[in-house]
């Protein structure tokens, strides 16, 4: 059974310095959040525990990029919805999208595969990443996302997230509509 716990760990020792920037960005911005501590959660499936721990909305995280890598973009979505690329494509104006290489993840984001995250884009000062959410994320009063890396999930007001978060990153909010289901 997992833990929710309030803010940031007691005991910081044998924790990565990304996850500490993490509660520290939070914490400065008087953000509150919850957290829980857990293995490695690689899939949506082993977020399943971890979503009836905190009980708040999980997305999926995908860093994406175009043909060229030049353009980056990272959409939250519903755990629950299948990501179609054209559907995500003709919404932002981009054809040719693909997962992007994960030396881009940990040079803009300082994440690694796993752990994709909004928390990211506080690393990524030069604003190269476009954050697009599907607009179902934002219509559940809490979020839940990795601070950074996959070993521990937290949670915390959308609010928070659209109104201090997303600006304090310096970043623009795109929303989509992603269909819950269509053909490829």
């Amino acid at each position: 059974m997992l833990e929710l716990m309030d803010g940031r760990p007691e005991d910081e020792s044998g924790r990565l310095e990304k996850e500490i920037r993490t509660y520290d960005f939070l914490d400065g911005l008087g953000i509150r959040y919850k957290r829980v501590d857990h293995a490695v959660a690689m899939t949506m499936e082993a977020c399943q525990e971890i979503d009836r721990a905190l009980q708040a909305t999980i997305c999926k995280n995908l860093f994406l990029c175009n043909r060229q890598e030049t353009q980056f973009y990272l959409l939250m979505l519903s755990g629950e919805k299948r990501f179609k690329t054209k559907d995500f494509s003709s919404q932002i104006g981009v054809s040719r999208l693909s997962f992007a290489p994960e030396r881009y993840m940990e040079e803009f984001l300082d994440i690694t595969p796993g752990s994709v995250s909004v928390m990211g884009l506080m690393n990524d000062r030069e604003k190269r990443v476009r954050l697009c959410v599907d607009e179902e994320v934002l219509r559940g009063e809490e979020i839940a996302c990795h601070p950074c890396i996959n070993t521990s999930s937290i949670k915390f007001a959308t609010r928070d997230l659209v109104e201090k978060f997303i600006p304090a990153t310096g970043h623009d909010m795109t929303i989509v509509h992603l269909p819950d289901s269509c053909d490829d």
